[in-house]
């Protein structure tokens, strides 16, 4: 699963020695690279045909894409739908049920199922009861295969349950064209997915509590480590190499290729690129991520606190409720575009009494007819219910006027 030699990170000239002297300075070459990365041609790859109109013709990836996470617009796209498999990035998926369906503080309770697992390992021993959170930093860092057959069984009670609700949560999320068949990405038939819907599912998971934090630990120590340091090292260079990363995964099977699941943010907006079957993921992924940035602008569309649209309250006073938006919204615009988003409130069947800071609505935002985003809309106000005596008077007038 996961490149152990510096030999196989596979960047451009000399670039591998940021892992050994991380702390080098340099002037980036490009908008958001930290090194200096040569431009390396791209060599022959059987089989792949590239359009003469792909922007990126020394890309090396068979499949990738650049989204923005808010909106899921697509910014770049090659072979986007086209089915592979995903080795390790598939403890992406793992990562989001499991914080979505356990407590952090859980312990864990390694099965000799777990501790036998092959490909990459934290050494897990059984009988060891460890800490969920600690698991998935081992299992994201580190890519602890081990791990994440311990988390399924703590979840489900078998990995194959456990895949069966994986699946079932990237259909949900809108990556139909995936199948999990194991929890970590260890080669099978029936274990696909494509580079679209990665990028799906890994802009869903920026959503989730704690993802984030997660995959953009670069270091972190644990005493269950079984290494005198107790230290672990994330395997994602992208959180050194790029300005602006936090995220999320690397994965290689020599099925499925060398794969990168990449995250930058930058003015605001969450990009996430996807490499999958690529020579030279790093230089592959620095390129998406610096032509995602180089052609998206950010659009906020409403600020927190913002008054978005006023609605009418049944049995309130008469007067119109301000409607303030919960949180600031900024999705990616491409460049030289007009206005490309919509917007429309949802705040139907209020009744008083409502107090000031309820929850009424929602503010959702479409793309081309099909909601990319939105944030719930809080009441600005107080609104009383109606006394008797007012209604009857309104009623009174509205028959005096006709």
């Amino acid at each position: 699963m996961k490149q152990r030699t510096i030999g196989r990170l596979l960047l451009a000239g000399g670039l591998a020695l940021a892992l050994i002297v991380p702390q080098l300075t340099a002037t980036p070459a490009q908008a958001e690279a930290v090194y200096d990365i040569k431009e390396m041609p791209r060599p022959d790859i059987p089989g792949l045909v590239i359009s003469p109109d792909d922007p990126l013709q020394n890309l090396t990836a068979r499949s990738a894409v650049v989204i923005d996470a808010a909106s899921g617009q697509v910014i770049y796209e090659r072979n986007k739908d086209e089915r592979r498999f995903p080795a390790s990035t598939t403890k992406i998926m793992t990562l989001i049920l499991a914080l979505e369906h356990s407590n952090m503080d859980d312990m864990v309770t390694v099965s000799s199922n777990a501790a036998g697992t092959e490909g990459s390992t934290l050494w897990l021993e059984a009988g060891e009861k460890i800490r969920m959170g600690d698991l998935l930093y081992g299992m994201m860092m580190h890519s602890g295969n081990d791990a994440t057959v311990a988390v399924a069984e703590h979840i489900a009670g078998s990995v194959d349950k456990f895949a069966v609700m994986m699946t079932e949560k990237a259909h949900e999320i809108g990556a139909v064209n995936t199948n999990f068949a194991n929890a970590n990405g260890l080669p099978r038939d029936d274990h696909y997915t494509t580079a679209y819907d990665l990028a799906k599912i890994t802009a869903y998971g920026y959503r989730v509590p704690g993802f984030e934090k997660i995959v953009s630990t670069k270091e972190i120590d644990f005493d269950w480590v079984k290494d005198s340091s107790h230290h672990l090292r994330n395997e994602n260079q992208m959180l050194w190499l790029y300005r602006g990363a936090n995220g999320v995964k690397t994965g290689y099977t020599d099925a499925a290729g060398r794969c990168l699941v990449s995250g930058a943010k930058k003015d605001g907006l969450q990009l996430v690129a996807v490499v999958l079957d690529s020579v030279y993921m790093w230089n592959d992924s620095i390129k998406l991520l610096d032509y995602g940035f180089a052609h998206v602008e950010p659009d906020t569309i409403v600020h927190e606190g913002d008054v978005a649209g006023y609605a009418s309250v049944a049995g309130g006073t008469g007067r119109k409720l301000p409607l303030m938006a919960a949180e600031t919204l900024t999705l990616a615009k491409l460049k030289g575009e007009g206005e490309a988003y919509k917007t429309r409130i949802e705040a139907d069947g209020l009744r008083a009494p409502i107090k000031e800071g309820d929850t009424v609505g929602r503010l959702v935002v479409e793309l081309d007819g099909k909601e990319v985003a939105s944030t719930d809309l809080l009441a600005g106000a107080d609104v009383t219910r109606r006394s008797f005596f007012l209604t009857v008077w309104n009623f009174l007038r509205s028959l005096v006027k006709g």
